[in-house]
């Protein structure tokens, strides 16, 4: 029933009803509602023109078992370190809503081992951005790395943003992975690269904020400003900050 028909023949004064939808819009500012009721949160202001946009990205960090995938999150997420041994991811896992203050959406965790592969190409699909991960103390895992890229290109998005990420860094005695090596395959790949530490929190946030100006980036689609190289802002800011990011 229309709010005409709810108050007709009442004169001017408002039904308990409408009343109530008074004070539920002014509750709900800035939110939207769905049209089974649902309340929503209001949509994020991505410029300073007020301007809005209904934008949810899904990121995802992939790459072998044991490189560090859940450790990088968690550091990221809570700017700690997952000591000690724990059990592997199983398909996917630990979503975490928003990068931060950034942008709204999932950052995705998920398996390294074959047997869960096939979940985990599901979920390339639909994927606004990959964080590749490598570790520098197991060469099987940086060998693997063009596997990986081969599934990516097979199964994601073609514009995709993909950033490789040499992870365990700080493990300076166990290393095997030269950072030259992790640079010379990005570079054949054509993809940024960086290497990180979730134990010392080496470039982590770095890593994820170059990952969301990029998609930030592309959904402004501001033909004024130049185009933004995820690289280039990546070794600018290692650079000003004497190459490490905590």
């Amino acid at each position: 029933m229309s709010r005409k028909k709810a108050t007709k023949g009442k004169g001017p004064t408002a039904s308990p009803s409408n009343g109530k939808e008074e004070k539920r819009r002014k509750s709900s500012a800035g939110a939207a509602i769905q049209s089974n009721g649902v309340l929503l949160p209001s949509r994020p202001s991505l410029s300073n023109s007020g301007e809005f946009y209904d934008i949810s990205f899904k990121v995802m960090l992939v790459g072998d078992s044991g490189v560090g995938k859940t450790c990088l999150l968690v550091r990221f997420k809570d700017g700690a370190f997952l000591a000690g041994s724990f059990i592997s991811t199983v398909g996917i896992d630990f979503r975490v809503s928003g990068i931060k203050h950034t942008l709204p959406g999932w950052i995705w965790d998920t398996a390294g081992q074959e047997r869960f592969r096939s979940v985990t190409h599901a979920y390339y699909r639909d994927a606004h951005a990959l964080l590749l991960l490598y570790d520098v103390t197991n060469k099987a895992s940086f060998d693997n790395i063009q596997a990986w890229l081969t599934e990516i290109h097979e199964f994601a998005k073609e514009d995709v943003v993909l950033i490789l990420l040499g992870n365990k860094a700080d493990a300076t005695h166990e290393r095997v992975v030269k950072r030259e090596e992790g640079e010379k395959l990005a570079k054949e790949f054509g993809v940024p690269f960086i290497e990180t530490s979730a134990k010392s929190g080496l470039n982590v946030e770095l890593a994820f904020t170059a990952v969301a100006k990029e998609l930030k980036h592309r959904e402004m689609k501001e033909p004024c400003n130049p185009k933004f190289q995820l690289q280039e802002y990546v070794n600018k800011e290692m650079k000003g900050a004497g190459c490490c990011h905590s």
